[in-house]
C-alpha cells in the first residue's frame, strides 16, 4: 500500500533555504529518501551540504526534500542512532513529526532538521551523509469538533 511519496522541493526554496552554506549538491543531485534493506523501517535523508556544528550549536540544514503524503498519516524524523553515539549530534527537537499538510505550506513543504549537538568538539558533516531517517506513521484522532482549519505558513507555523 503506498500512502506517501518524497519529492524534491524546487530549485527556488532550495538555494533560498540553503544560502548560508557555501558547498553542497544541487538539488537534483540529492537522493530521494529510501530504506537500506527491505527490513528498514526507516527511509535515510542524506545532507545535502556541508556543515560544521561548533560545540553546543544548532544548524538548520535543508534537506531538499518533500514528503506528499495522504492524510491520517504523518512523517516521523528521528536522528541516526550511530551519530548521537559518534558525536552526540541529534534533532534539536528530539522527534520531528511532520504533518500530511505540511506539503502545502508556503515553503512547498521543505523539510529542514536542526541539528545540535553535546561534544566538545565541532563536528563536520558533508554531502551525502546519512543523516536521519523518516518513518510513515498512522495518525490516530481523539473525538473532536471538526477542524476546518487549513496550513498557510512553513516550517513551524501551527504553534503561531
Amino acid at each position: 500500500m503506498t500512502i506517501a511519496e518524497f519529492r524534491h522541493v524546487s530549485e527556488a526554496q532550495y538555494r533560498k533555504d540553503a544560502q548560508m552554506f557555501s558547498s553542497g549538491m544541487e538539488i537534483g543531485e540529492i537522493p530521494l529518501p529510501s530504506r537500506a534493506t527491505a527490513g528498514s523501517a526507516g527511509y535515510d535523508f542524506v545532507c545535502p551540504v556541508d556543515v560544521e556544528i561548533p560545540a553546543g550549536k544548532r544548524v538548520v540544514i535543508p534537506t531538499g526534500i518533500r514528503a506528499i503524503m495522504d492524510q491520517g498519516w504523518m512523517l516521523m524524523l528521528c536522528p541516526r542512532s550511530s551519530l548521537g553515539r559518534k558525536y552526540g549530534l541529534r534533532l534539536s527537537n528530539t522527534v520531528g513529526i511532520v504533518d500530511s499538510d505540511y506539503s502545502h505550506a508556503e515553503n512547498e513543504g521543505h523539510i529542514l532538521l536542526v541539528m545540535e549537538h553535546s561534544s566538545e568538539e565541532t563536528v563536520c558533516l558533508h554531502a551525502g551523509d546519512r543523516i536521519c531517517q523518516g518513518i510513515f506513521l498512522p495518525v490516530g484522532l481523539a473525538r473532536e469538533a471538526d477542524v476546518t482549519g487549513d496550513r498557510v505558513g512553513g516550517y513551524g507555523s501551527t504553534g503561531k
